[in-house]
C-alpha cells in the first residue's frame, strides 16, 4: 500500500521525536506511593491551567469520567447528561456498573445543551424518585461533530446546578480544541464545573493519559477510586513527561487541525452523494451523511489510502490531527472526489 492518511481518530497520533526524548529523560518514582516527580508536575500544571486546586493523572478519559461520577454520586443517584454523551454511548455502561447511578438524558442542538430541559429534569430525592446529584457535560461534543459548547452556556448551567445543590462534571476530552476554536482559556470553561477531565492522547498527541482536575478534597477522593479501579500506575512519569511536553508545545497546533478539517468539509460540499453540515465543523471533526451505504465510502476510501470510520448506516467521520499535514489533506480530498464519482 502507498501513502496512508489515517483520519479514523485523533487518538492515532504517534509521539514526536522531541516528545520521545522527553519521555526517555523523565525522572520517575512510584506514583502509587506518591513519589513520581514528573507525574506530580503534570498534575500541578494541569490543575493550574484549569484554575483548579489539584489534578490526578489517569490512564484514560473513560476512567477519568467514571472516577468523577463515582466521587460525585452515591448508588441510586441520578446523573443528567446529553443523549449522545460519550459516557452514555461509548463507556460500556460503566456509570451504571461502577457507580450504580441512574442516567437520564437531555437533548442538545448541535451539541449545545438545551438548558431548559436540564432545568426541568433536575429533581429532589423522594420516597419515589432518585435525586439529581450530577450534571455531566461534554466539550467539544464528539457525536455532534466536534461542536463547541459556548462558555455562556456553561455559566448558565453552572448557576442552575448551584441553585439546586447539584455538582457539574465536564468531560473535556477535547477541551483544548474548544479553547482554541472559541478563543477562550480552558480555565474559563473549567470554572463552571466542579471537576474537569482533559485527554492528552487525542489532539495533543500523547500515547496515553488524561488528567482529572478539581478541588483538593475531590481529587483526594478520586485518587482512592483510581486505585480501586486498577488505575494506579507506577513509574508513570514516563507517560506524564509526554503530557507535559504536549501542554507546553502542542496546544497552539490545534488551530491547524481545525483549518484542515474545514478544508475537508468544504471539499465534501462539492461531492455528489454526501451532505455535510458546515455549522458543526468547528474543530477537528467532519461528519457527513451518505446516499450510498457508509460502508461503501469507508471501504472505497481505504482502497485509496484514506482511513476513516462509519458511525451509522449512512454516517462517516473524519478526524484531523497533528500527524496529517496539508499534503495528507490534499490526498484525502482527491480520494473523496474520485470516490464520489463512482460510489
Amino acid at each position: 500500500m502507498g501513502r496512508v492518511v489515517d483520519l479514523r481518530s485523533d487518538t492515532v497520533t504517534k509521539p514526536t521525536p522531541a516528545m520521545l526524548r522527553a519521555m526517555s529523560e523523565a525522572v520517575v518514582g512510584d506514583d502509587v506511593l506518591g513519589d513520581d516527580p514528573t507525574v506530580a508536575d503534570l498534575e500541578r500544571v494541569g490543575a493550574e491551567l484549569l484554575g483548579k486546586e489539584a489534578g490526578l493523572f489517569l490512564p484514560s478519559g473513560t476512567m477519568s469520567n467514571n472516577v468523577a461520577i463515582k466521587v460525585h454520586t452515591r448508588p441510586g443517584d441520578e446523573v443528567l447528561l446529553d443523549w449522545d454523551a460519550h459516557s452514555a454511548r461509548y463507556e460500556v455502561g460503566a456509570p451504571a456498573v461502577i457507580s450504580s447511578v441512574v442516567m437520564r438524558q437531555f437533548r442538545s442542538d448541535r451539541g449545545v445543551p438545551r438548558v431548559d430541559e436540564i432545568a426541568s429534569s433536575i429533581q429532589n430525592a423522594t420516597l419515589h424518585t432518585p435525586g439529581t446529584a450530577l450534571i455531566l457535560l461534554e466539550n467539544t461534543h464528539n457525536v455532534a461533530g466536534g461542536a463547541v459548547i459556548p462558555e455562556a452556556v456553561h455559566r448558565e448551567i453552572s448557576c442552575l446546578a448551584r441553585e439546586h445543590g447539584v455538582a457539574v462534571h465536564l468531560d473535556g476530552a477535547r477541551l483544548f480544541n474548544a479553547s482554541v476554536a472559541a478563543g477562550v482559556p480552558v480555565s474559563r470553561f473549567a470554572t463552571h464545573a466542579d471537576t474537569v477531565t482533559f485527554c492528552l492522547s487525542k489532539g495533543l498527541g500523547c500515547p496515553v493519559g488524561s488528567v482529572l482536575c478539581g478541588s483538593s478534597d475531590l481529587i483526594g477522593r478520586a485518587r482512592r477510586v483510581r486505585k480501586m479501579l486498577g488505575g494506579g500506575m507506577r513509574q508513570s512519569g514516563i507517560l506524564a513527561a509526554a503530557g507535559l511536553y504536549a501542554l507546553r508545545h502542542h496546544v497552539a497546533d490545534l488551530a491547524d487541525d481545525h483549518r484542515r478539517a474545514r478544508d475537508l468539509a468544504e471539499a465534501l460540499t462539492t461531492c455528489s452523494g454526501v451532505t455535510v453540515d458546515m455549522a458543526t465543523v468547528q474543530t477537528n471533526m467532519v461528519y457527513f451523511t451518505t446516499d450510498a451505504p457508509a460502508d461503501r465510502w469507508v471501504d472505497g476510501l481505504r482502497e485509496r489510502g484514506v482511513w476513516c470510520l462509519n458511525l451509522g448506516p449512512t454516517r462517516v467521520r473524519l478526524v484531523t490531527h497533528r500527524d496529517v499535514d496539508d499534503e495528507g489533506i490534499e490526498h484525502a480530498v482527491g480520494a473523496l472526489r474520485e470516490l464520489a464519482r463512482v460510489v
